[in-house]
């Protein structure tokens, strides 16, 4: 149903990410189309080496460089597919991404299909995906802001039938997009993320100085001469064009005539008064005016910024200012602090603890440090970051309890008690420790853990295993606390009846296996990055079976969202506890979460095929290869088969799983926040 055509010229560092992501392992996917526009660097051997390997890669040499255009008109002569997706060898497509899109297609036939895309900047951030909710057609098309070429699945009978081909020169996909958009009798979307494009990467076309990029008033010539075009596409394209002019792309010799053309474009097609001053001065052609206009009009901008700054500056100091004088009134005796994951909510050990200091201590009032888009239960007291409220809470509270860290600037004063209760027991390898494994030391600064550490008064652990750890990753001069996680005394009072709301807040049926899906974070994923293909698992699980799919809390977003009807995406539920109390079996990697969930005494599957480059990359504390916690599986195949083979619930897991509870479940008997909170709070 689907071809993909991939241009591919000076693309040598890029294109084996972008194959990978086109020819998915397995067999399954779209025919590949690359057309090697006779790239001076290795790209052509990397096409032939791949295509020798996998047969779906078809690979076409063209004798001399025509530009990405000529590429694509290659490819899309050999396409045989219904429908062809033209994706350059300098980006990529999102795992999973190719059987959402035939399923779309298959679901109808348009001629378009317009499906998420997102930008990957130099440095392998990826922004924020922009999802088509709605994409105009025809006439409305052409005022339209453009549609990134990537994001087009377009039907190949229609480009036939409407003459439609790649132009010559720059921007040529400018021309083709808005092309197909007018053309175009009906049009679909796609609203999860599917492209990754780099547009601003080192020797990208785009960012490159070069007279070429004149080709842009070229093809906007095209767009002004189809059907349609009015007023509104001339200031789209006058706009767009003197944004290239303004991106310093054109080199300095060539940018008087890019104006002029530019000018010149104006005239041809203006039918009317247009309001601005660019389209007077370039009525006008007055290119030296223009530069004038621009840089006076720009004065006051980089005026005002700097008096940005200067507020923001001023308010911060003001704010650092006020909290000096709130560290020179008494402590507050009866006021705690609390935060979790950087003031990303109410959650974790700090929750529990909260909850039973109310209950045995409310002389003591808790308010929460949130970030203003988190919420919090009903009647639970907030201040947000930044503020007044927050810098005196901060500065008078007598308890400051928190499971990461507060920042580097809070001053520990005498007579405040700090606790850090932490939120894991500890399989990979942290704290002062973490230097031996240089790949995972991203924003690791090293003196300042240590400032951290120097203000705890007591560190809470779950057992022997992390106390010991602990005492040489997290060395204090405080009282360790070792008894069992607050956050788990839930699931160890967890009650059939609890399981059966928790499944019904969720709207699972009582019928239902729920397998609870909860990967770690990898530091070498800069976004959510999937090992395990939940909507395989729940189709080869059987229609009994429900996954949860819990991403892990650094990500924003799971970049590609689950499509099966039988998984749930439950990243964002506030209770990581409900969760686990709702399944009847977790699935995991190197996440610590496997430590509370063994709480429950219920089955747990270790999923790592990666488990040696984690291992190397992070560091560990033991061989969870052999000392896990009941099935631990390294590929997809060895996953599928202990559930169906009832390898998940043997005696030989069980037997596995009591020892892995015996070392470090033994603390866990419902009672872990009530000895915190008399050890700490004198309850």
């Amino acid at each position: 149903m689907l071809t993909v055509v991939v241009p591919v010229w000076r693309v040598q560092g890029y294109l084996s990410e972008c194959l990978d992501s086109v020819l998915p392992p397995g067999g399954a996917g779209a025919e590949v189309i690359a057309v090697d526009d006779a790239s001076p660097d290795h790209s052509g051997a990397l096409l032939d080496e791949r295509a020798a390997a996998d047969p779906r890669l078809v690979v076409v040499h063209r004798a001399s460089t025509g530009g990405p255009g000529a590429a694509r008109n290659t490819g899309l002569d050999r396409a045989t597919g219904d429908y062809v997706w033209f994706v350059d060898g300098d980006d990529r497509i999102v795992p999973g991404a190719l059987p959402v899109i035939a399923d779309r297609l298959a679901a109808g036939a348009p001629d378009v299909l317009v499906a998420g895309t997102a930008r990957e900047l130099w440095n392998r951030k990826v922004s924020r995906w922009t999802t088509p909710a709605e994409v105009p057609v025809g006439p409305a098309a052409l005022a339209a802001p453009p549609v990134p070429l990537g994001a087009l699945i377009v039907r190949r009978q229609f480009l036939i039938d409407a003459g439609i081909r790649f132009r010559p020169g720059h921007y040529e996909d400018i021309a083709f997009a808005y092309e197909v958009l007018a053309a175009a009798a009906t049009v679909a979307t796609v609203e999860q993320p599917c492209y990754v494009a780099r547009p601003d990467r080192p020797g990208a076309l785009r960012g490159t100085p070069s007279p070429a990029h004149a080709d842009a008033v070229t093809q906007y010539e095209h767009v002004l001469s189809l059907p349609g075009a009015g007023p509104r596409t001339l200031v789209r394209a006058v706009d767009d064009l003197l944004g290239v002019l303004r991106r310093g792309v054109v080199p300095p010799g060539e940018r008087r005539a890019l104006f002029g053309r530019i000018a010149g474009l104006l005239r041809r097609h203006r039918t009317g008064p247009l309001d601005g001053m660019r389209f007077r001065l370039l009525g006008a052609d007055a290119y030296r005016t223009y530069r004038l206009w621009r840089a006076v009009r720009a004065l006051p901008a980089r005026l005002r910024r700097p008096l940005r700054r200067g507020r923001r500056t001023l308010r911060k100091a003001l704010l650092r200012l006020y909290y000096q004088v709130q560290l020179r009134r008494p402590v507050d005796e009866n006021l705690a602090v609390y935060a979790a994951y950087w003031y990303r909510g109410y959650a974790c050990n700090p929750a529990a603890i909260y909850e039973k200091a109310a209950e045995l201590v409310p002389a003591v009032r808790g308010v929460w440090v949130v970030k203003k888009d988190r919420a919090v239960p009903d009647g639970v007291p907030v201040v947000r970051p930044g503020t007044r409220a927050y810098f005196r809470a901060l500065a008078r509270a007598k308890y400051l309890i928190n499971n990461a860290t507060f920042p580097p600037y809070l001053v520990k004063r005498p007579g405040q008690v700090h606790v850090q209760t932490h939120h894991g027991t500890p399989l990979k390898t942290m704290g002062l420790d973490q230097p031996r494994f240089p790949a995972s030391l991203g924003g690791f600064d090293i003196e300042r853990m240590r400032r951290n550490i120097a203000k705890w008064d007591f560190s809470v652990t779950a057992n022997r295993h992390t106390t010991l750890l602990w005492d040489r990753q997290f060395p204090i001069s405080g009282e360790t606390l070792e008894t069992g996680y607050p956050r788990n005394d839930r699931l160890a009072r967890a009650t059939p009846a609890d399981t059966a709301a928790a499944r019904a807040e969720l709207g699972i049926a009582p019928h239902e296996r729920v397998v609870l899906y909860a990967p770690t974070h990898r530091e070498w994923h800069p976004v959510f990055t999937p090992v395990l293909d939940v909507d395989e698992l729940a189709e080869a699980l059987g229609p009994d079976t429900r996954v949860l799919l819990r991403g892990h809390y650094f990500y924003d977003s799971l970049g590609f969202p689950p499509r099966h009807p039988r998984v749930l995406d439950v990243s964002r539920h506030p209770s990581v506890e409900l969760l686990s109390i709702a399944s009847d079996v977790m699935i995991t990697d190197f996440s610590s979460v496997m430590f509370d969930y063994a709480v429950l005494d219920r089955p747990l599957v270790i999923f790592a095929p990666d488990w040696e480059v984690y291992r190397a990359v992070r560091g560990v504390s033991f061989d969870l290869s052999t000392e896990h916690a009941g099935t631990f599986a390294r590929s997809f195949t060895e996953l599928v088969e202990a559930f169906r083979g009832g390898q998940v619930t043997s005696a030989a897991a069980t037997a596995m799983r009591a020892r892995f509870r015996e070392r470090f479940c033994a603390l866990e008997d419902g009672h872990a926040a009530e000895r915190v909170v008399r050890r700490v709070f004198g309850a």
